[in-house]
């Protein structure tokens, strides 16, 4: 019993050092000088990647700033649709839209995956088994590209209220420890972007959705993540 328990600790501790180095690592993700220019970055996602709710999206989405912050160098794609999930099972899931499609043509070299605020509709909730299978699914269909893409997970930012079913307790309490475990079992980058809001509900207008600001804040570290160069965040 008392080896269990140790076993049981070891893993907690190492879980935690994981959590800690992934959110915490100034250490580039990507190294330009092995890639060739431009170096391509889908950005898939809901409708905090579409940009919903922002005026001028197009320029003030989280990938659209996050394409101004990296330069020229780099080719960032929006590849994110309102309401999906990323279950199968869900009642829209991203991976049966055209986009999906579309982001496996791009051949991309780096995939920035933020999915699973609307699974925790309680409609898409109660299928929840499929959560990390269909993750998987979705990470190996990436990384199967002859592009060999670096596939990065994004922890959901959080809800601050239940509108549209959304859960934010689902969100902070199953979602993100399940990427979190999905990022050790991949041995896969994983970027903290909940822990940076939640404190910053002014910045959700409708209580779900990032403001400008707070698309800026996201491109912002996500920015750092992949450069190892620092911006100021709010």
């Amino acid at each position: 019993m008392l080896r269990k328990i140790k076993i049981q600790f070891l893993s907690l501790l190492l879980l935690s050092v994981f959590v800690v180095s992934c959110t915490t690592n100034n250490k580039a993700i990507i190294n330009k000088s092995d890639y060739e220019t431009p170096i391509k970055v889908a950005c898939v996602g809901n409708s905090i990647t579409y940009g919903h709710g922002i005026e001028h999206r197009d320029s003030l989405s989280y990938p659209a700033q996050l394409q101004r912050l990296l330069g020229s160098d780099w080719e960032v794609q929006n590849f994110g649709v309102s309401g999906r999930t990323l279950m199968s099972s869900g009642d829209l899931p991203w991976i049966n839209e055209p986009i999906y499609q579309d982001a496996i043509s791009f051949q991309p070299d780096v995939v920035l995956i933020k999915l699973g605020t609307n699974d925790t509709k309680p409609q898409n909730w109660a299928n929840k088994d499929d959560f990390m299978n269909d993750y998987r699914k979705l990470i190996i269909s990436f990384q199967q590209l002859d592009s060999s893409p670096e596939v990065v997970l994004l922890k959901a930012v959080p809800a601050f209220s239940g509108r549209w079913g959304i859960n934010g307790s689902i969100i902070k309490d199953e979602v993100n420890p399940m990427i979190e475990k999905l990022a050790i079992e991949f041995d896969l980058h994983c970027i903290d972007l909940y822990s940076h809001f939640t404190e910053k509900a002014n910045l959700f207008p409708d209580e779900i959705h990032p403001n400008a600001e707070g698309a800026e804040i996201i491109a912002t570290i996500i920015f750092e993540k992949l450069t190892g160069k620092k911006q100021h965040v709010q």
